[in-house]
């Protein structure tokens, strides 16, 4: 049965009644657009690129069509309340963190959350405590943190008033959230946690349950990477009672443009609706691709196919199966030549590391068309070895950082440039980051050692991006003066 569309229905109401703008945009719903903006859009697109009117409510304070599809979005996920984020899961776990906790406040978190944490903890000045994730040495993966570590960091420090974790992360590897959940509510603090690959969880048993259905009292979800969203579509939910809604819908408004593309926001309506109606059927043939591939790539020889025998180690108790990591390393070939060979085959993949692939499967790749990508990937991955595999020198990095500053103090400290060969022992006043995954190798506030300096240079000659540093090349380096 088709779900109610509130936000949806009220913008394609709006555009249908030709009502002529004496208001921003200055295209005038596609009057004055690019003729190569109108070939790349089309006409509907463009006359439904609206301003803020009454008639689709406000984001900053919503009360008819905007609060009514957020409601539903709540209702759909089991949350006490839920907001809508256009500027992308970085504006959801800001407002996370600048709603729930107080400037100074501690927080346990894992020192392999995403890019976009570590600016949240500079706006909210929080203190960072450091957990280290288990590690695959044969996968090169970063896996969970335990509830055993989250235990012992809660007894050893008790002015932490709050526990981060990404679960699932970036490979689909889930973190133990029941067991931590109840160590952080014993505690009587908050257990946030970063699902942005996880909007889908929760709607079949195929798949890992949801943060929230583990118990999270505040999560960021990325609708657009799983779901049917626009990019930069997410969403963040809210339960319980330790924390508050208004205070959490504040943090929402004060990190959220007061511009709002209403396209974005209905795309928002429509997935959420979208997988109210369907969500087990999108979510078991998004499984069922995901297997099919998993199958082609097994015949391979040499390739590892990651599937759920880590479930059990590393503190990982769950699989997301719709992610489809491989390891290339008995190819002889990295994950980035691996990546680039794709490519140039017509496939785009989600992620390539030293020696992984991931491939991103959803609901959409449900297709013949797939079975026939699937056949492509491994022919490829085949064609690929090396008749005589190369031994591969793999960059890895399990090192606690050593933190001086904490992010904020160090964001706002007078800085200089200098070589950064020549920057050991200084402290790094930057974020320096390998983008994807997007985990810091360091963040502002910490310590330039060796093996930092030496890991970084190896990432580069993988030919690994580099995001953060204003030099990309890293031979200078911006660090915090004496």
């Amino acid at each position: 049965m088709p779900s109610k569309e509130p936000l949806v229905e009220a913008l394609e109401k709006y555009r249908k009644e030709q009502v002529y703008p004496l208001h921003t945009p200055g295209h005038k719903g596609g009057r004055g657009a690019a003729a190569s903006l109108h070939a790349l859009l089309g006409k509907k697109a463009l006359a439904s690129d609206v301003s803020l009117m009454s008639e689709l409510d406000d984001i900053h304070e919503p009360s008819t069509c905007l609060k009514e599809a957020q409601d539903l979005a709540a209702k759909l996920y089991g949350a006490k309340q839920s907001f809508f984020a256009v500027n992308g899961t970085t504006c959801a776990l800001h407002a996370m963190l600048l709603g729930a906790l107080q400037p100074g406040d501690k927080i346990l978190l894992p020192r392999n959350a995403h890019s976009s944490v570590y600016g949240g903890l500079v706006l909210a000045g929080l203190k960072p405590v450091y957990l280290l994730p288990h590690y695959s040495e044969a996968w090169n993966l970063s896996l969970q943190v335990t509830p055993e570590q989250v235990a012992g960091a809660l007894e050893t420090d008790p002015d932490i008033k709050a526990v981060f974790i990404t679960s699932p992360n970036y490979f689909g590897l889930a973190a133990d959230l029941v067991k931590i959940a109840e160590l952080a509510h014993k505690h009587n603090i908050v257990l946030l946690v970063d699902e942005a690959h996880g909007p889908h969880l929760g709607f079949s048993q195929v798949l890992p349950p949801s943060a929230l259905q583990c118990g999270a009292d505040v999560v960021a979800q990325s609708t657009h990477k799983i779901l049917g969203a626009l990019t930069q579509c997410s969403m963040l939910h809210i339960q319980g009672q330790r924390v508050q809604a208004g205070r959490m819908a504040a943090a929402m408004s004060l990190v959220t443009t007061t511009s709002p593309n209403y396209l974005l926001l209905a795309s928002l309506d429509a997935s959420r609706a979208q997988i109210a109606a369907r969500g087990q059927n999108m979510i078991e043939a998004a499984a069922a691709a995901a297997d099919l591939l998993r199958q082609k790539l097994r015949a391979v020889l040499g390739l590892m196919v990651l599937d759920g025998s880590m479930i059990g180690s590393g503190g990982v108790v769950a699989l997301d199966k719709t992610k489809v990591t491989i390891n290339v390393k008995n190819l002889g070939i990295t994950g980035i030549e691996a990546g680039e060979m794709l490519r140039q085959a017509g496939i785009a993949v989600e992620l390539v590391d030293e020696t992984n692939v991931l491939f991103l499967v959803t609901y959409a790749d449900a297709t013949e068309e797939f079975t026939k990508i699937a056949d492509k990937i491994a022919a490829t991955l085949d064609k690929g070895r090396k008749l005589v595999p190369k031994k591969l020198t793999v960059p890895t990095f399990q090192e606690m950082p050593q933190v001086i500053f904490h992010p904020r103090e160090a964001f706002f400290a007078p800085r200089e440039t200098v070589p950064f060969a020549a920057a050991q022992g200084r402290i790094c006043a930057e974020k320096i980051c390998f983008y994807p995954p997007g985990i810091p190798a360091l963040v502002p506030g910490e310590k330039i050692t060796k093996s930092i300096q030496e890991y970084c240079k190896a990432m580069l000659k993988l030919g690994m991006h580099l995001t953060g540093p204003q030099d990309s090349t890293l031979q200078t380096v911006q660090v915090i003066k004496p």
